[in-house]
């Protein structure tokens, strides 16, 4: 009987949540739901000096935000609860202790100063960071550099330690990454990692072990950073007796700067003008904002969209997708190894295409609110008809403002420059005659409207693109928006004249 998909993300509650992780969280639940499994959000809060208030519920709402829904999580509960490693500490002192007791680790007893003292005295010009490990721990203060006598003296005296992973001499830990294939590494060229703190609170490696298995995670999807680390969680399967129920691996490409020279980073975001977060994120600190996609005006279906193009494509030339079809479609043998550039233009490409394949109705939710924020009230049924006129035009949610104010308000302003010089008394008595002959117009509608207006233009011996511009700013007050007369029927007949009659009144001037 094959054993069921478990995927995790797990994050540490620092901070944002970045574009890449996003997209670990994404690639983590296409994987999960294609295989009927379960997708888990795991609290990795074990470091508490760089906890931030707040930041796990940001996640939480990011993840919402974007349809990517976990089935277990510290907000909802599930069979292998709790899913906050600060209130799994118990759980991990037995495995470090039984780590040491077979002799795969070793206690520590370095203080901060012996710490800097060695990295002082081994620094070379072809070493310089010298790291804890097989070099150097026979010269530290440690469990296999003292005696027992002196190192159950240390304990007994309740000295502060941490336990350190022994890393083998010579031996070449392997592993098959699901994205890169065979991946080895040699043991001798990696550091003693601290597995357990003095605090007693686990480092990321050991519980992220501990973890995998204790919740039966079959996959795990992480983003390449980590892969120097791998040998370490490989070897703590196995010193643990786990080896045959350790997950299949996927180390994730970078996602890179716009010019592909490095990782994308925040700093990227507000030195080039764009976002790297989700939703807005208030650092509480600071009390600096970084700006996300959300507040930014990106729908989240196109946020998703783009982030799966990021790294993955299905081998055709389609890119919108639904989350449905992402689910569908999606495989890791199509994740590219190379990182992926980001491109902001790009995103904005996905973002307008998924606001005009968006049905109208459903955009009434999202730009009724961004609308009452500028002091404008909206009937639901009028707004529809106005988004469906002018989503084509918005590549940004935040673009309904500017391109259907006018539906709502009778113009302020005018774009004088643009009708000035050629207005004239031949033109005033047209526009006044049109007024008159729209108060009574059947249908006031726009097909009829338009050829009305056209046939009389070339009555009075008048380019019909001469007076259709002036018509738009007097309904608009600029040179932008929809079809005119789709406009004038929107508005409807009163509103119609009533912008005409003070346009002209305005105009008047000019002559």
């Amino acid at each position: 009987m094959s054993t069921k998909v478990r995927v995790r993300f797990a994050p540490s509650p620092t901070g944002g949540l970045h574009l890449g992780g996003v997209r670990t969280v994404l690639y983590n639940y296409l994987f999960a739901r294609q295989n009927q499994g379960d997708f888990i959000l795991r609290i990795e809060d074990t470091d508490q000096t760089r906890f931030v208030e707040g930041a796990e519920q940001y996640i939480i709402d990011c993840l919402k935000w974007c349809g990517l829904n976990p089935d277990e999580g510290p907000h909802i509960g599930g069979t292998y609860a709790p899913y906050r490693q600060s209130e799994r500490k118990s759980m991990y002192r037995q495995y470090a202790d039984q780590l040491v007791a077979q002799g795969n680790a070793y206690y520590a007893f370095d203080l901060p100063e012996d710490l800097e003292k060695m990295r002082e005295t081994f620094k070379t010009p072809e070493n310089p960071s010298p790291q804890y490990d097989r070099n150097v721990r026979d010269k530290m203060r440690n469990s296999l550099s003292l005696t027992t006598e002196e190192t159950q003296q240390l304990l007994a005296n309740g000295t502060p330690y941490v336990i350190r992973i022994k890393m083998p001499d010579n031996e070449t830990v392997q592993f098959n990454d699901m994205i890169r294939g065979e991946v080895s590494f040699h043991t001798g060229l990696i550091d003693d990692k601290v597995l357990l703190k003095a605090d007693g609170m686990p480092t990321y490696h050991l519980a992220v072990v501990v973890d995998d298995y204790l919740m039966k995670i079959t996959h795990a999807f992480r983003g390449e950073e980590w892969l120097p680390s791998s040998p370490v969680h490989v070897l703590l399967w196995k010193y643990l007796g786990w080896e045959a129920a350790m997950p299949q691996w996927a180390h994730l490409p970078l996602i890179l700067k716009p010019d592909g020279n490095g990782k994308l980073s925040k700093r990227d975001g507000d030195r080039l003008g764009f976002p790297v977060f989700a939703m807005d994120w208030q650092d509480p600190k600071s009390n600096e904002i970084n700006q996300g996609f959300k507040e930014r005006g990106f729908l989240p279906e196109a946020f998703v969209n783009m982030l799966a193009m990021m790294g993955w494509n299905d081998g055709t030339d389609q890119e919108i997708f639904s989350l449905d079809e992402l689910i569908s479609k999606f495989s890791l043998d199509r994740v590219h190894k190379a990182g992926a550039k980001f491109d902001f233009e790009k995103a904005k490409w996905f973002n307008h295409e998924w606001i005009k394949k968006t049905d109208a109705k459903k955009l009434v939710a999202l730009v009724a609110p961004l609308l009452e924020k500028e002091g404008i009230q909206t009937d639901p049924d009028f707004l529809e008809k106005v988004i469906q006129l002018v989503k084509e035009r918005c590549t940004f949610l935040t673009d309904f403002v500017g391109q259907s104010r006018f539906f709502f308000e009778t113009p302020s302003a005018y774009d004088n420059a643009a009708v000035q010089p050629k207005w004239n008394a031949e033109k005033q008595a047209f526009f006044t005659g049109m007024v008159t002959d729209f108060k009574s117009f059947e249908p006031f509608e726009a097909t009829a409207l338009e050829a009305h207006f056209k046939n009389k233009a070339t009555e009075k011996g008048l380019k019909p693109g001469d007076v259709m511009m002036p018509m738009r700013i007097m309904l608009v007050g600029g040179k932008f928006g929809p079809g005119v007369f789709e406009i004038a029927e929107t508005v409807g007949r009163t509103e119609t004249i009533v912008r005409m009659e003070k346009a002209l009144n305005l105009f008047a001037d000019f002559l």
